[in-house]
């Protein structure tokens, strides 16, 4: 994507109070994922760091698509099969193409939807696209401290804990650092949902010894997104598996991204990003 001074981002609309709190000269994880995704939320510094990424790993903007792809196919499960109406995204990032919202609205009109994110220029965006929604809402918050999104009036005010909710953690805590504690955190937050919720969590994965190649991408990848961004983990299954504690996975368990329930005409690009990037369904019995 070519680096040019039109990008929305450099002069997102919105409040004025809050656009001042956007920091244009540190990159963000929310704008360098817009950036793989070929929006244009994002700023020089963001671009700087997608195209080192892309030096690395020049399939990376795939596997910010796959990711999409999986959300898209999760909230359609939830919704239309298992009879979800709650929706919390932790991590949302900037709006794009097949929102939650819009996923799982198309399916049941009366869902509720709540985008969470530590980036203001996902409030700005977020607040500009939900203006008309009733059922739907962004909130400014950090997944490092659980008990500020649990307890958030403007969460309580949609999502109800006494009834099933889908929490969705899709490439978020692989930005957790490990000193920052991500399975007491994703500990947390499985002892909130209820009965019959689901958590769906998608996740950066270094396959190890078995595939060396892939391997050393992944740690050539984390090394650039801690050095640039300050987060970045690929870690290994079973420390992905963790993160749903005892919750039983859903079939075909924590595969990539793109065989979990693909679509029959679903392209799949398989460049060495492809077995990188995991992701899987549980649910709370």
């Amino acid at each position: 994507m070519a680096d040019n001074d039109q990008h929305a981002g450099d002069a997102p609309a919105g409040d004025d109070r809050e656009n001042t709190r956007i920091d244009t000269s540190k990159p963000s994880i929310a704008r360098v994922y817009d950036f793989f995704l070929g929006g244009k939320d994002n700023f020089a510094i963001d671009r700087q760091v997608g195209e080192a990424t892309l030096r690395i790993a020049p399939d990376a903007p795939a596997a910010g698509r796959a990711n999409r792809a999986f959300l898209r196919r999760v909230v359609r499960h939830l919704a239309a099969e298992a009879g979800i109406r709650q929706f919390l995204d932790i991590g949302s990032g900037l709006p794009t193409q097949g929102n939650v919202h819009e996923v799982a609205q198309a399916v049941a009109p009366q869902a509720r939807v709540v985008y969470v994110d530590n980036d203001p220029i996902v409030l700005v965006h977020g607040r500009a696209l939900l203006a008309t929604n009733g059922s739907t809402t962004v909130v400014e918050a950090d997944i490092r401290d659980p008990e500020s999104i649990l307890g958030h009036p403007g969460i309580r005010a949609l999502i109800d804990f006494d009834q099933p909710v889908a929490l969705l953690l899709f490439a978020i805590l692989h930005h957790l650092n490990d000193h920052e504690d991500p399975q007491g955190i994703a500990a947390r937050f499985r002892d909130a949902l209820p009965s019959g919720s689901y958590l769906a969590l998608s996740h950066f994965h270094n396959p190890g010894p078995g595939m060396p190649e892939v391997s050393a991408q992944a740690t050539s990848a984390e090394k650039l997104f801690n050095e640039n961004l300050g987060t970045g983990r690929w870690r290994t299954r079973d420390e992905i598996l963790a993160f749903f504690g005892d919750l039983p996975l859903l079939e075909p368990g924590l595969v990539p991204l793109a065989e979990w329930r693909p679509d029959p005409d679903e392209f799949v690009e398989r460049g060495i990003t492809y077995h990188t990037f995991v992701g899987g369904v549980a649910r709370k019995p």
